[in-house]
């Protein structure tokens, strides 16, 4: 297959934020009444945006999910990803390889708010390489597993989405990328914070990497 543009999720793909993110969450809730363990926090939320669970939230807390709850989180959220936050292994060197290659002919589409997304990509020396290319699911009518950010970044670059590939390590951001007409190639290494390969395979991933360092052989 040949592909023109290249089309990353930022989260578990270029920048290894769930783990720290995941944490961050898991003791808040903790703090607000539901004993939930980071492997279960894990699993519920890897791939989803804290409003659109928030039924679930407010159900096991007893308390309503307020704006000031979410402006805690993502301030404790900022402050550790500022403090802990590494790329994923050689995803900035596929990155500035397949942007070479395809003539900066690249987008990142997230699910998560812009202002963590850009600040991701520039803590670790990305976000020049998607400058003007970068995509928040919460910007859009829908978010993943709906396919509007890809849709969206497939527009910005050019190139219909049938001839793009998408780079996903969940199976709500595979399902996305399918639904958008794109091909997806799933990132699962034996680390936590990513869906299993046979569960990328499951929502219409192509096929699976377990390195970034894979990902210029596929074009």
């Amino acid at each position: 297959m040949t592909f023109e543009a290249i089309l990353f999720d930022c989260d578990g793909v270029l920048v290894d934020s769930e783990p720290i993110t995941n944490g961050v969450l898991c003791r808040m809730l903790n703090e607000a009444g539901w004993p939930l363990a980071p492997e279960e926090c894990m699993r519920l939320f890897i791939g989803k945006t804290v409003r659109s669970e928030a039924a679930r939230i407010e159900a096991h807390t007893g308390r309503p999910l307020t704006d000031a709850w979410m402006a805690e989180f993502y301030a404790r959220r900022n402050a550790r990803l500022q403090a802990e936050l590494v790329a994923i292994p050689n995803a900035p060197e596929a990155v500035r390889a397949v942007h070479a290659r395809l003539g900066g002919r690249i987008a990142c589409a997230s699910g998560a708010d812009r202002q963590k997304v850009e600040m991701q990509l520039a803590q670790v020396g990305l976000a020049s390489l998607f400058a003007g290319r970068i995509f928040s699911g919460h910007e859009m009518p829908a978010t993943k597993p709906a396919p509007d950010v890809y849709l969206a970044a497939a527009a910005a670059v050019g190139v219909p989405p049938a001839r793009c590939l998408v780079v996903e390590d969940t199976v709500t951001g595979v399902q996305a990328g399918v639904a958008a007409g794109a091909t997806v190639v799933g990132y699962s290494p034996s680390s936590v914070g990513h869906g299993s390969p046979e569960a990328l395979r499951a929502a219409g991933a192509w096929r699976v990497m377990v390195d970034m360092a894979e990902l210029p052989a596929l074009l």
